[in-house]
């Protein structure tokens, strides 16, 4: 394989990654059917970051994949300074991967004095050189119009959705919202598999972060297979709530469908040990050995970021991959 893609224009793709997330990378990279653009990145002593390119990138269209990943405040500025090389080697595009959009649940003010850190994030990148924003299931859709070019917004249900499929019977399937904010995602979902819609709804503590409470389920859930969506898991303290409110109104069995697996702090013990039957994420971020256990599902988005590289890069249509892939 070459580090590069041509097409009949003359025109050359060139694909890197950072060091968030090297695993995915790859993984696109081959779907793409070249090598990473080889890059040398290390950090100094005080913490500073350090990236160089090993090839030329004039008038390449670049792509640059970073997870945005713990610790995420250097994945960011790591992709940020890739970015910065990337313009400055006189790349003639650049398109910012970011799987995971990083501070993208900081998207409005809740309170007086506060800041909205996912369009603070479009503009860093847009002033380091980027052209172009590609990622998976953002947060919310408003996150769209906070970057200054274009932004093609992937969608992970039908990978996650297929996959249910050949687990779970429709007929006796359930697809349920773990709060008020999640329904249009669940809705969809229940489009997809054909599958009736239950809705939990919740309210936060505002005192105590990530701390959820449970009021009233809203549909029927009794002797079925509940299927719980959400875009992410973090300390998974929605989603246990939510699955102990099905159990408590007799669902048979529930399993976890999310993009993003944050799985931070007591996320892995939370969902271990819970009655959940299975957890089902992407690699949109890496999972170290240490947060893996056994109910755990990982699927690859690398064919899905592959397949938008290449509309991308062809000027293909990419309205299909926002129509939920198909």
């Amino acid at each position: 394989m070459t580090s590069v893609i041509s097409n009949t224009s003359e025109r050359r793709l060139v694909f890197t990654g950072g060091r968030a997330h090297p695993e995915l990378t790859e993984a696109v990279a081959e779907s793409l059917g070249i090598e990473p653009l080889p890059t040398t990145g290390y950090t100094f002593a005080n913490g500073e970051l350090y990236v160089r390119f090993g090839e030329s990138v004039r008038g390449a269209d670049a792509f640059v994949l970073q997870s945005h990943a713990a610790p995420i405040n250097e994945a960011i500025m790591e992709q940020l300074i890739m970015v910065d090389a990337l313009k400055r080697a006189s790349a003639k595009s650049i398109t910012v991967i970011m799987p995971c959009y990083g501070y993208a649940r900081q998207d409005k003010k809740h309170k007086g004095r506060e800041p909205i850190s996912a369009r603070l994030m479009a503009d860093l990148f847009k002033q380091a050189g980027a052209d172009r924003i590609m990622s998976i299931d953002l947060h919310t859709a408003q996150i769209q119009g906070f970057f200054d070019g274009p932004v093609d917004h992937l969608w992970a249900m039908p990978l996650l959705a297929q996959y249910v499929r050949t687990r779970v019977a429709p007929d006796n399937l359930t697809i349920v919202s773990p709060d008020a904010g999640r329904v249009r995602l669940a809705d969809q979902w229940s489009d997809h598999l054909g599958a009736p819609l239950a809705i939990i709804h919740k309210r936060r503590d505002p005192s105590v972060p990530n701390q959820v409470k449970v009021h009233e389920l809203v549909g029927q859930v009794e002797g079925r297979t509940c299927v719980l969506v959400d875009d992410m898991i973090d300390t998974g303290g929605t989603i246990i709530q939510a699955a102990n409110a099905l159990f408590e109104n007799g669902a048979k069995d529930v399993i976890v469908a999310a993009t993003h697996g944050l799985l931070s702090g007591p996320a892995v013990e939370r969902l271990r040990d819970s009655r959940i039957s299975e957890v089902i994420i992407t690699d949109t971020l890496p999972i170290p050995e240490d947060r893996k256990f056994e109910k755990l599902t990982t699927l690859s988005v690398a064919p899905l970021i592959a397949r938008a590289v290449r509309e991308v890069f062809d000027d293909g249509s990419v309205t299909s991959l926002f129509n939920g892939n198909v």
